[in-house]
């Protein structure tokens, strides 16, 4: 009869947090709402979300046409796409070079992590484009995608190295027990099993490159911002616009957030069930 009782009651204190959050959540939504309409009110600003969708896409005798946001999303996409098989590359041989035996090479990755990860990345995306590119022959693109890997490298290699370093050393006995080699025993022992760690991090790290992505519309490559950026200036939307690039960025985000979160619950379970 208590442990009803008690089980009632907990359940009705569910539904009355549950009701409380529901209209936290939509009161702070309502106020921020309040707060733009207020202050474009007093910029007597003139609302125009009808030509939106235009600079979306467009259908012409049944055939579709992306517009120039999308477009940029396409290349947003693309340059993310690239940063981050670069960025997995860095992370992996710095974490790697700061747990090898060469003095050398754990200084090497140990100055490039500290370096990278405590400047700003707008300082380092101009050294690229400005002092490497030119030596490189490097376009725009390119110079973008290097610098953008560079720096979430550096944080990926942090990721990697706790990764394996999670691995109990009972697996590094057990590869060498075999007759591995050190990389042999890092390829078929330690990360496969370090990847399902570091999975849900990097997939945030994922989410982070995305939008870092935007500061290459400081030196013009044709991203979903620069493309917001250029039409603001040609239509004077700037409240509709911003808040389109926005909500595409936040479809972005979201639906990776929503990976992470489903990576967390399931990964550390089987995890633990082959431990």
């Amino acid at each position: 009869m208590n442990e009803t009782i008690a089980r009632d009651g907990r359940r009705h204190w569910r539904y009355r947090q549950s009701a409380f959050d529901g209209l936290a959540f939509v009161a702070t939504l309502a106020g921020l709402i309040w707060i733009v309409i207020e202050g474009a009110d007093a910029l007597h600003y003139n609302w125009q979300w009808y030509r939106v969708p235009q600079y979306l896409y467009r259908i012409e005798n049944g055939a579709f046409y992306p517009g120039p946001l999308l477009r940029g999303l396409a290349v947003t996409l693309e340059l993310t796409g690239w940063s981050l098989l670069l960025t997995v590359a860095f992370g992996l041989f710095a974490a790697l070079l700061q747990r090898s035996t060469s003095w050398a090479g754990h200084a090497v990755a140990r100055v490039y992590v500290e370096v990278v990860r405590n400047t700003p990345l707008l300082v380092q995306l101009y050294l690229v484009y400005f002092i490497l590119a030119p030596i490189l022959d490097l376009d725009r693109f390119v110079a973008a995608v290097l610098a953008l890997a560079i720096f979430e490298g550096a944080f990926a290699a942090e990721i990697f190295r706790a990764g394996i370093e999670a691995i109990p050393s009972g697996q590094w006995e057990g590869g060498r027990a075999l007759g591995l080699a050190p990389y042999a025993v890092y390829r078929c022992v330690i990360l496969p099993q370090a990847i399902r760690l570091v999975l849900p991090p990097l997939t945030g790290l994922a989410i982070s490159l995305i939008k870092h992505s935007a500061l290459v519309s400081v030196i013009a490559v044709t991203d979903l911002t620069t493309e917001g950026r250029n039409l603001i200036t040609d239509t004077f939307m700037t409240f509709e616009l911003w808040f389109t690039v926005a909500a595409l960025y936040l479809a972005l985000t979201t639906s990776l957030s929503l990976l992470v979160n489903v990576l967390e619950r399931r990964l550390p379970a089987r995890g633990a069930g082959r431990g």
